[in-house]
């Protein structure tokens, strides 16, 4: 799958879900990526938006995109960095 010409190896939606159940799911989807490998991570407008790109950037991981699905809903786009 491709997302804006980027390879995505995985994807995880945490739409239907509240903080901080939000972080745990998508960091335990990162955790399960090998090094190198980009997720999609799916996500409700608000909060998450603002929150979840933060914490996955001090886990230490490269954010490379932040789409804007137009629905109330963004793809983040991650790309998992050797811890």
């Amino acid at each position: 799958m491709e997302i804006e010409g980027i390879k995505i190896d995985d994807t995880v939606d945490i739409t239907d879900k509240v903080c901080p159940l939000t972080f745990v799911k998508a960091k335990v989807a990162i955790d399960e990526l090998d090094d190198g490998e980009v997720i999609a991570i799916r996500m409700n407008d608000g909060e998450p938006v603002q929150n979840v790109p933060r914490s996955i950037k001090e886990e230490g991981h490269q954010i490379l995109k932040l789409v804007n699905n137009e629905d109330g809903t963004y793809n983040l786009i991650v790309k998992k960095v050797e811890e």
